[in-house]
């Protein structure tokens, strides 16, 4: 996916093999230019999983050795925002259509220089409903007391599924933030999807500077502005039947264009596939790698 961008659009990448040894990866790495921090995720991955921010060469050593599927290194991008687009466009037009824009918290604690890192947890709305899969990512310091306010990132990844906070940021979208897209995705072949990015402001993003695109998904991305923006279950599918009415659309177009549909046993099977390799993931994520 990333290949398919000009790449002064996306963080620096190398794809790693975890049959490397950890001094043929680490000679890989190097070689490549990378300093600390650094972040490592799976190169087929979904919902933040297995995605860290590593700090240290002992870190990601545990990483690269637990870890028994390709994986993606990245530089750390530093812009301090991060937003997400959702953008179609029908293969036959020139122009498509941003449904969403918005703007991704993560999840943090804040110290009150009193109470530990585990207690904070049990405090946070989010923090608290993940409390397994955040001691084990955080179980040296789980007993700290931080600082009064001192924040403390729980998650990197700016996911729903890991406890982020979204801003939906629909009155932004106009005219000029759609022309950055419409260019885009014609150089891409771009019709359906969403671009995860890092930028210092959607004034920015507008201008088509100063923004690193760090998520770039396809048909299987899910519109994520449904969610923290105060719709109703039935407002929220109607958005969802909206985007699987334009996707069918351009499916439809692209298969008589002679790009065929899958049959019903490929697809079976690579759903069952997809399933047993998540599976796989969520268990790695869990045991504190």
């Amino acid at each position: 996916m990333y290949e398919q961008l000009p790449v002064h659009l996306y963080p620096k990448t190398v794809y790693i093999d975890p049959s490397l040894s950890v001094t043929e990866a680490s000679r890989l790495i190097r070689e490549a230019g990378f300093t600390l921090p650094f972040t490592v995720k799976p190169d087929v991955g979904m919902k933040g999983i297995l995605f860290r921010r590593i700090e240290s060469w002992e870190q990601w050593s545990n990483y690269h050795q637990a870890i028994a599927i390709n994986y993606i290194v990245q530089e750390w991008i530093t812009y301090p925002l991060e937003y997400s687009i959702f953008y179609y466009r029908h293969p036959s037009h020139k122009k498509g259509v941003i449904t969403g824009l918005i703007q991704k918290d993560l999840l943090q604690v804040i110290g009150d220089g009193i109470s530990t890192l585990e207690e904070l947890v049990f405090e946070h709305p989010k923090a608290k409903l993940r409390v397994k899969e955040l001691r084990a990512k955080h179980i040296s310091l789980w007993a700290t007391v931080l600082k009064k306010s001192e924040p403390y990132y729980l998650s990197y990844a700016g996911n729903h599924n890991r406890g982020a906070h979204f801003v939906n940021l629909a009155h932004e979208i106009d005219e000029q933030l759609c022309a950055q897209f419409d260019t885009l995705s014609l150089a891409t072949n771009f019709f359906y999807g969403r671009y995860d990015l890092k930028a210092n402001s959607v004034g920015d993003l507008k201008e088509g500077r100063s923004f690193s695109i760090i998520e770039f998904n396809g048909c299987g991305a899910e519109p994520n502005h449904i969610y923290d923006s105060g719709l109703s279950l039935l407002q929220a599918y109607r958005i969802l039947l909206q985007h699987w009415r334009a996707l069918y659309a351009i499916s439809a177009y692209n298969h008589q264009q002679g790009i065929r549909y899958w049959s019903f046993q490929r697809g079976w099977n690579y759903l069952k596939a997809a399933r047993r390799h998540f599976k796989k993931l969520e268990q790695l994520d869990l045991s504190g790698i």
